[in-house]
């Protein structure tokens, strides 16, 4: 008998092959010039809604001004874990510096904001715990989850009253942990915080969230969703992104001085991996002054978001009553997203297309992403496509 060889990766072709049958392959595309309202995308010159640059800083000079000071005192990479020598003086201003913004005790700086979630997540629970989390968390939540090796449970989407039912059920666990978002990605809605902070008192739970796309957007000072007096102290662990409303890179826990050193102790991403560049942490600190400094950034872009949602409401898209700055459009089908964006982009503008795996089947759509930087002129223009296209 003669054996057929394969190549043992022949099969990727065929995956491939499916994923394009289905609308639900992706592919890159290069940016030429600084993240901004305004981009080159592949050579198209183009309005940007899909950029998670809220504040509009990721080309902020005062950014890069910090960055490039910080670059020619200590040079650029960090050269080794945080453990060892790779935490420069630099992240400890940082560390100090958001931990004084979101009125806790302490802070830890990770490398990514999904290295901070996977990390924090299975620093709390292990095998004999158990985690509730969101249906609709983020892909790093989630992976924290099953990482951490304890019993997940998942609730609806928002749905505190099964979450309640699976707390009554969870008497014998040894530690219990509700995890969320607090601004989900995708939908652009608000957890209900205060609901999961009496369920967390009430069963004796921890209670984590994630502030990633709200840090810098949402409450008076900018710390995100739970910046309300009723929260003040009932959320035990919260995690941001210094990647997103903030312009550089990097994730960011704060909490109790005691669960800084544990997960200073525990959490795997942060012991095993280099430590960030320190002009990242830099910039971020200059952020940190624009957000502190311009809170008019995060006012005017708030209620740019509630008139374009209003509009396009009117025009009879299935819009999301979001109160936020990312406005899902929804579609359904994954083949109808990728047209719309690409009838879009025909027209000048980038509106991502949303599709399996990242959301549910059935709930393809448009993520508009709003940031302070669009003008009315653009927002205007948008809106006038969108309604050619309905």
């Amino acid at each position: 008998m003669t054996k057929t060889t394969h190549h043992p990766l022949e099969w990727i072709d065929q995956e491939l092959a499916s994923l394009d049958r289905q609308w639900l392959r992706r592919h890159l595309a290069t940016r030429q010039g600084k993240q901004s309202s305004q981009i080159v995308l592949d050579g198209q010159e183009l309005v940007n809604f899909g950029s998670n640059d809220y504040l509009a800083l990721a080309a902020d000079p005062r950014l890069a001004d910090a960055a490039g000071a910080a670059a020619r005192e200590e040079g650029w990479g960090s050269g080794a874990s945080p453990l060892v020598t790779g935490r420069s003086e630099t992240h400890q201003r940082l560390e100090q510096r958001l931990a004084e913004f979101e009125g806790t005790e302490a802070a830890l700086v990770f490398s990514t904001g999904f290295a901070a979630n996977a990390g924090t997540i299975a620093a709390l629970v292990g095998p004999g715990d158990v985690v509730f989390t969101d249906r609709k968390n983020h892909a790093s939540l989630w992976d924290g989850c099953r990482l951490s090796r304890a019993d997940v449970r998942a609730y609806r989407h928002a749905d505190c009253d099964q979450l309640e039912r699976l707390l009554e059920k969870a008497g014998g666990y040894r530690r219990r942990l509700i995890v969320t978002d607090s601004l989900f990605s995708m939908d652009g809605d608000l957890a209900p915080l205060p609901v999961l902070c009496r369920l967390a008192e009430r069963f004796d739970a921890m209670l984590m969230i994630d502030e990633a796309h709200a840090t810098g957007v949402f409450g008076v000072h900018g710390r995100g969703v739970a910046e309300r007096p009723e929260l003040e102290g009932r959320v035990h662990v919260r995690v941001g992104t210094l990647s997103k409303a903030l312009g550089s890179i990097g994730g960011f826990v704060v909490g109790s001085r005691s669960l800084v050193d544990w997960l200073v102790n525990r959490a795997r991403p942060y012991v095993f991996s280099t430590a960030p560049p320190g002009p990242a942490a830099a910039a971020a600190i200059a952020a940190l002054d624009v957000v502190r400094d311009e809170p008019e950034r995060r006012e005017t872009l708030l209620a740019r978001a509630h008139v374009l949602q209003g509009r396009l409401m009117c025009q009879g898209w299935d819009v999301f009553r979001t109160h936020s700055q990312i406005i899902p459009v929804i579609v359904r089908e994954p083949q109808r997203a990728m047209q719309l964006a690409a009838a879009l982009g025909e027209r000048g503008l980038f509106v991502p297309a949303i599709r399996p795996p990242t959301v549910p089947d059935g709930e393809a759509r448009l993520r508009i992403s709003l940031t302070c930087g669009h003008t009315p002129e653009m927002i205007e223009q948008l809106v006038e496509a969108l309604e050619e296209l309905r």
